[in-house]
């Protein structure tokens, strides 16, 4: 194998940014994209994910340029820029459809880009996440199609899954176990040894690619299942008058209990990852219930939140399609600006189809961005302080909010909902 290395990372989201800076500090990285405006950003030395730290980011684009290509990061649109790579890892998104089937069209697309380039020895290591088997049936062909090169033979492919979890700045990339495979014995050693160089954690080297593509889809299957028992035992303790945040706490006290919260389950892994895992068990003729019936409970959690704020509003004798009402938050999750896939969204079309006029303010988020994927108009902070709402509800729990005075932004009558359990019980009328 060589040793020279250059790297091409395909994709510089949350998951290919992270991972371009850390093979930087040891070879030469170009972080190919082809959303020119996501590129030009980085080429500024401005990350608004908020995934790398900007010096960090910054110095690295210095280490390119001086070092004439030797060490650092490139931020790139250009294919020639990858053109004389010889790792190739393709990080792109793989989302759903609206029948909730896989998408492959970003991950084809990006095969088919790097076949174009492809050259005799070169390896390909996808960290995208699919079903078992999907690298080497979707992803192997267009490669070989493209490149007119054989697998195994001209080039060679591994599979190390992405662990990247947005806004955590204490479980990050170097930090974290790796998950490791190649499509050979030797191309499996190279690619594992290719991560050590990053990963302080250590790796994981798996006996094949299914394998390494299987442990990833279950790990957000299996957080998926839990967390819709608990947000099944939400709707159950609702209609039994009990909080469950109390009966949470109060089960916590055994050892080996499981503290998983109820809430919204968005995101691009969580809300997304089992109906990959749920498409290949049908084809090989299974249904899967217990996966399948968790993604159905996990989606009826943004209908059961705003009806059950409108249920308040009528018990507190508020006329409903006169009122306004407060949504804090858009990002799937604290502390974070990923609005992917975000359930808040839904939370926003239930209230407005009652005829209420909806507010929603994220200072993390990129206003852009939201307007363009969900046609919501976010208020700024002037318009937040200075209106008087019918109905607030916590749907991201972002630091910021625990210090608005929520109390002061309310009419009276009004009602105050907390879908994260992150506020004062005092001044709240219901929590999921």
């Amino acid at each position: 194998m060589e040793k020279e290395l250059k790297i091409a990372v395909i994709g510089q989201g949350y998951v290919g940014l992270p991972l371009a800076l850390a093979f930087a500090q040891h070879f030469p990285v170009v972080g190919f994209d082809i959303k020119e405006s996501r590129v030009a950003e980085l080429q500024r030395g401005i990350d608004l994910t908020k995934e790398v730290d900007e010096s960090q980011l910054n110095v690295s684009i210095l280490t390119y340029n001086n070092s004439g290509g030797v060490k650092g990061y490139k931020p790139s649109t250009s294919i020639s820029d990858i053109a004389d790579a010889n790792v190739y890892i393709i990080t792109v998104p793989t989302p759903i459809n609206q029948f909730n089937a896989p998408d492959l069209t970003p991950l084809k697309s990006s095969s088919k880009l790097v076949g174009t380039v492809l050259k005799q020895g070169d390896v390909v290591i996808y960290e995208s996440t699919v079903y078992p088997g999907c690298t080497e049936e979707e992803c192997i062909p267009v490669l070989e199609e493209t490149s007119k090169l054989v697998f195994n033979r001209d080039f060679y492919a591994g599979y190390s899954p992405e662990r990247i979890n947005p806004g955590d700045k204490v479980n990050t990339l170097e930090t974290i176990v790796k998950v490791t495979s190649g499509s050979t014995p030797e191309v499996a050693d190279y690619i594992d040894d290719l991560y050590r160089t990053i990963i302080k954690a250590g790796t994981h080297k798996a006996p094949s690619l299914k394998v390494a593509e299987a442990a990833k889809v279950i790990e957000n299957a299996q957080r998926d299942v839990n967390i819709s028992f608990v947000n099944e035992l939400a709707l159950i303790f609702d209609r039994l008058g009990i909080d469950t945040q109390d009966v949470l706490e109060a089960a916590g006290t055994k050892f080996n209990f499981l503290k998983y919260k109820p809430g919204l389950v968005g995101g691009h892994c969580i809300s997304v990852d089992p109906y990959y895992l749920a498409h290949k068990a049908i084809q090989v003729g299974y249904y899967p219930d217990v996966i399948l019936s968790g993604r159905r409970v996990n989606d009826e959690i943004p209908v059961f939140i705003a009806s059950k704020v409108v249920k308040l509003m009528i018990q507190k004798g508020i006329d409903v399609s006169r009122s306004r009402v407060l949504l804090l938050g858009v990002a799937f999750k604290e502390n974070c600006p990923d609005t992917r896939n975000t359930k808040v969204a839904k939370i926003y079309e239930e209230l407005v189809s009652y005829g209420i006029e909806v507010d929603v303010y994220d200072p993390w988020v990129n206003v852009e961005e939201v307007r363009e994927e969900y046609g919501i108009e976010l208020i700024k902070e002037d318009k937040l302080l200075n209106t008087r709402y019918e109905g607030v509800v916590l749907t991201t729990a972002h630091t910021d909010f625990r210090k608005l005075n929520i109390e002061n932004m309310v009419s009276s009558p009004a009602v105050i909902y907390d879908a994260k359990a992150a506020l004062d019980r005092k001044i709240i009328d219901s929590r999921l």
